[in-house]
């Protein structure tokens, strides 16, 4: 839409407010609104003034001044407002040199778009992201000098068969027995498909929903591939839906990878492909039917996927998932069908135009943004650099020899890892202005100082179960 279309498209709507919607630098979307009259065309170019250092990893407070300028082409109806609410994804500007943000993630990922055409590699890459979450009923968490615990519970968790409910009525999966099963077991169905209709309702397209494998309310909904930047909104859509419709039913969702211990954690396997006019150059004679552009990309990623990880798998929970010997994918290797190496190539469609390769690393705490951006950065280098993968891992990881194992790197196993991984690697983020160092600086900083260190400093519950009477 243009601004002038998004007015009436409001006025048809009868909007009341303006929600101004962006992305902080770790991933969470913000935002504040105006009545409606304050919006015209000419917003659309001048924009909003806000306070950005209030705004995680941004600003100092003595160059706290920015703008953010609404794109129409994200115009919608807001689903969960009382009054009708017109909401914009916007875009951040500096007010005096009228610059984009280097720290806005959004314009990152938009610099990452345009350096795969100035390559002249392709000139599209699509991402159909397929991000896990639970559905808890309640959470409780406090940390302070002399306590720390967390306590979550939900309806359907395992833990439950013997509680007193007046009547308990059974039917909760049992431990990694959550992949599909019918009500009344999957007690979540008509809540996932509110989602789903909600989602729909604002242009995202699904492709399905079910209940994930672990207990406790995993479920996953996956939504059709899109070009990166708009997989990026989506991606923020289907967040704050999920959310906000669980909310509606008294119930809380996360995006934490792993806040149930013993069983399964929650993933984001990413489906990626890149295309040149009407062609997937992924599609090709070579392994699984790939092209050899789409082998060096698996190249480019593997390569650097440790330091992808500082990006993918952004959080110290993020490594209570990767862990080896389990279910995560933390191998770097690829194979067709097998779904315990980092990258598999999916092998359901022997459509070329349904090739593509799927990074199974990912987690969905992660910011989109520049989670895409990084993936596909790392892509790229692998193409233009024709990185060699190696061979297939087409054997079975988990009964691999401890002597074939060694000869499989892993992913990092700690955030700290991650983020020394990213200072040691990150030039192929640089090409074309995409990432700035002043970006990647202040990712490491960020993390290192409110993430690493707090954690790091703080002592665990279960370390006095190891260590009270020692």
């Amino acid at each position: 839409m243009t601004p002038k279309e998004v007015i009436e498209f409001a006025k048809e709507h009868q909007a009341v407010m303006v929600d101004l919607k962006f992305m902080d630098f770790p991933g969470l979307w913000q935002h504040f609104q105006v009545p409606f009259h304050e919006l015209d065309e000419d917003a659309f170019e001048a924009g909003y003034g806000f306070d950005g250092s209030s705004i995680r990893g941004w600003q100092p407070i003595h160059a706290s001044d920015m703008l953010v300028i609404p794109d129409p082409e994200t115009a919608v109806m807001d689903p969960f407002t009382a009054v009708p609410t017109l909401s914009l994804i916007c875009n951040i500007v500096d007010p005096i040199t009228k610059e984009r943000y280097t720290r806005d993630p959004r314009n990152i990922a938009q610099k990452a778009e345009a350096y795969l055409k100035y390559t002249g590699v392709g000139d599209v890459a699509y991402f159909g992201p397929e991000a896990e979450f639970f559905i808890f009923d309640d959470i409780r968490f406090d940390q302070n000098a002399h306590s720390g615990y967390y306590y979550l519970d939900s309806q359907e968790g395992i833990w439950n068969s013997g509680r007193e409910e007046n009547p308990n009525l059974g039917y909760k999966p049992r431990h990694k027995e959550g992949y599909f099963p019918v009500p009344p077991t999957d007690s979540l169905n008509d809540i996932r498909t509110e989602m789903v209709l909600e989602m729909e309702k604002l242009g995202l397209v699904i492709e399905c929903q079910h209940h994930e494998v672990a207990t406790a309310g995993q479920a996953e909904i996956d939504m059709r591939f899109a070009p990166l930047v708009k997989m990026g909104d989506n991606l923020m859509w289907f967040k704050y839906i999920v959310k906000n419709v669980a909310r509606r039913h008294g119930k809380t969702v996360t995006f934490m990878p792993k806040p149930v211990f013993g069983d399964n954690g929650s993933g984001m396997h990413t489906h990626i492909s890149i295309w040149k006019g009407d062609r997937n150059i992924f599609a090709g004679d070579r392994y699984a039917g790939l092209s050899e552009e789409a082998l060096y990309a698996i190249g480019g990623i593997l390569r650097h996927c440790p330091a992808l990880c500082a990006f993918t798998n952004p959080t110290t929970n993020s490594y209570k998932r990767l862990v080896p010997g389990y279910e995560a994918p933390v191998n770097l290797a690829y194979s067709s069908r097998n779904r315990s190496a980092a990258i598999r190539i999916p092998m359901y469609s022997p459509s070329p135009k349904a090739k593509r390769i799927e990074f199974r690393t990912p987690d969905p705490s992660c910011n989109g943004y520049l989670a895409f951006a990084a993936m596909l950065m790392a892509a790229l280098d692998g193409i233009e650099n024709r990185i060699d993968p190696g061979d297939p891992l087409d054997k079975d990881i988990y009964g691999l020899t401890p002597e074939e194992l060694a000869e499989v790197p892993s992913t990092p196993g700690s955030l700290e890892e991650a983020l020394k991984a990213l200072e040691e690697d990150h030039e192929f983020l640089l090409k074309g202005d995409v990432f700035t160092s002043d970006a990647i600086e202040m990712w490491l900083e960020y993390k290192r100082l409110n993430e690493v260190d707090p954690i790091r400093m703080r002592p665990h519950p279960y370390e006095f179960f190891l260590y009270f009477d020692m």
